[in-house]
């Protein structure tokens, strides 16, 4: 690592195998991972402006390949060679670029100093699409620009729509590079003013229907499913690095049914714009995040995997997951788990991370009718600073969306749509600020289950609330907070040990009904058990 910020990083790999080791055992043996809460890092040593050259080996607490960055034949061709023009849209010239040289066996796009205006390009088969230091590329905010229809999956359901302004099916060996920029459609187009905003998703289009009929195209003013940014489907071997992109319309970078992914070095400003995820991982494998700085109007790193119905008949996973050495900067959550959870979320892992200035920090959500869940969720050497809660389990949802399901009770039957969280752990954490520590609605059929939270300095205004969990503990940890309550409702084996609370008072309020499964080991002040019992 040349940068000086990178080479405090190498400290930690040293380290690294023995964390893996402790956080890779079974959830049943309860294994204390080491306290390595001195090698958190801060906001300067992660993040775009981090990035080293090479990428190291991934270290994680599951199989997980090697990654390594797809190569290209040293043919290039330029835009400008080819007849584009700064100030004129180039779509055609750029997109006959990168189908040359997919024809001619592969090799690198060149998108030159300048600004240049483009619709949907297509990437292709062993070419590089890179942008040099100084090239902005501005996209299309009309309709027209990005049809025909293609086949995508917008919010976990598939359909044929506008796709991505950079989109990719069944490809293999592609990349988009460089220091240049992107910037989304202008608004005030067709892109968006037609955007389908009244209906939840699974209301709007027709399940009925199969894919190659779920047809938005925006003809006679009809509304459209937005574009995402970057968006790789069906790829294998994607490498995006380096780039900046702004004013999106919909999602950034969402790589669909991918298998082998690099992201590294992006920044994404689209702080504003609803629904302006940062990065959206879409029932894809073997994917490794890096060195990102993310700014978002929606959450920043998220990870799903099919939305309901339509989810569960696709019925592929987002796993093998690792995220390091990143940024979340704005955005309503920094690493998100769900609330598209069909296919399952599994072996997902998130360390030396920061998270500056979000809402929550460590976020998951689903709701009854989304199916699948998530397991084998690890995070290490995590810091916050954060305006939310510091540990978000949001479960349930609003009547807006699921209606009736989102009230706790009654409990429902358990079914193919009822989604499953467990075993998670989160390790080595630094709250240096937050509105609450631990916040859980859950499930009451299908509850969350085997959480640790181990070897973590927290401060906040809030201590912890939680409904429907089994089997959760706090271990080894000091809590400040300004009130001392903690509110509990379905929990079952709650666990708190070695952990000092700093709270007003010296005392804390434990609100339970008198079956709640709750206990104090070793813990200041001594002698803790339920103040308040609520029948």
């Amino acid at each position: 690592m040349n940068n000086p910020a990178c080479r405090n990083l190498k400290s930690y790999l040293g380290l690294m195998f023995l964390s893996v080791f402790f956080i890779s055992c079974s959830f049943r043996k309860e294994k204390i991972s080491p306290n390595q809460l001195n090698l958190v890092p801060f906001k300067n040593q992660v993040g775009a402006l981090n990035l080293p050259d090479h990428i190291a080996a991934i270290h994680a607490p599951f199989q997980m390949p090697q990654l390594k960055r797809p190569l290209f034949p040293a043919l290039s061709e330029s835009i400008v060679a080819n007849g584009a023009k700064t100030g004129t849209k180039a779509t055609k010239i750029i997109q006959q670029t990168i189908d040359d040289l997919n024809a001619k066996g592969g090799g690198t796009a060149i998108i030159p100093k300048g600004r240049w205006f483009t619709g949907r390009i297509t990437l292709k088969s062993n070419v590089n699409l890179h942008l040099e230091d100084g090239a902005e590329l501005h996209f299309s905010g009309d309709i027209a620009d990005y049809l025909p229809a293609v086949f995508t999956r917008n919010e976990g359901i598939e359909v044929m729509s506008l796709g991505a302004c950079i989109y990719a099916n069944g490809q293999e060996n592609i990349a988009l590079t460089g220091k240049g920029r992107l910037v989304g459609p202008e608004k005030g187009g067709s892109v968006r003013t037609q955007t389908m905003t009244t209906q939840v998703i699974e209301e709007f289009v027709d399940l009925s229907k199969p894919v190659s009929q779920r047809i938005y195209e925006g003809h006679n003013g009809s509304p459209v499913l937005p574009p995402m940014f970057i968006s790789p489907t069906n790829c294998k071997n994607v490498l995006i690095e380096g780039v900046s992109l702004e004013n999106t319309a919909f999602w950034n970078i969402v790589p669909v049914y991918c298998d082998g992914v690099i992201i590294r070095g992006v920044t994404v400003n689209s702080v504003g714009i609803p629904r302006g995820d940062g990065i959206d991982i879409e029932s894809s494998k073997n994917v490794l995040i890096e060195y990102s700085t993310l700014s978002s109007g929606d959450d920043c790193f998220t990870i799903k995997a099919g939305r309901g119905e339509d989810g569960i008949r696709v019925n592929k996973a987002s796993e093998n997951i690792v995220i390091r050495y990143c940024l979340a900067r704005e955005g309503h959550g920094a690493i998100t788990v769900g609330s598209e959870t069909a296919g399952m979320i599994r072996n997902l892992y998130v360390h030396d991370c920061v998270f500056d200035e979000t809402g929550s920090g460590i976020r998951f959500k689903t709701r009854r009718p989304r199916g699948g869940g998530a397991e084998n969720i690890y995070y290490d050497r995590i810091r916050m600073a954060i305006s939310g809660t510091a540990f978000n389990w949001d479960m349930l949802g609003s009547a807006q969306h699921v209606g009736d399901l989102a009230n706790r009770l009654p409990a429902r039957e358990i079914n193919p749509l009822t989604p499953s969280f467990k075993n998670i752990v989160a390790q080595n954490i630094v709250v240096e600020s937050a509105s609450q520590f631990v916040k859980v609605n859950g499930i009451p059929e299908s509850p969350l289950s085997n959480v640790r939270i181990e070897h973590a300095d927290i401060k906040s205004d809030k201590l912890f609330a939680a409904a429907d969990i089994n089997n959760f503990t706090v271990r080894n940890a000091k809590v400040e907070a300004r009130d001392s309550k903690i509110n509990l409702l379905g929990a079952g084996k709650l666990i708190f040990e070695n952990v000092q609370f700093l709270v007003p008072g010296a005392t804390l309020n434990v609100v339970a009904s008198s079956d709640e499964d709750v206990k104090f080991i070793n813990c200041k002040p001594t002698g803790l058990v339920p103040t308040k019992v609520v029948n």
